[in-house]
């Protein structure tokens, strides 16, 4: 885990607690390196090594 990856987890966790939204699961994936984080309902939040966010199940149209 990078140092800016690590802060935009941490990020990503306190933003999410802020909407109560419980954090379930906060995994390193080994194949990727991206952390992986599960809050509320089916939320998912991906972090990559540059501290980028990703929203996977979010669908690009609305």
């Amino acid at each position: 885990m990078t140092p800016a990856q690590a802060v935009a987890a941490l990020t990503a966790c306190v933003n999410l607690t802020a909407m109560y939204l419980a954090i379930y699961l906060v995994r390193i994936d080994e194949r990727t390196g991206k952390v992986f984080i599960l809050a509320g309902d089916n939320f998912q939040v991906l972090v990559d090594r540059n501290g980028a966010l990703e929203y996977p199940n979010e669908s690009d149209e609305f």
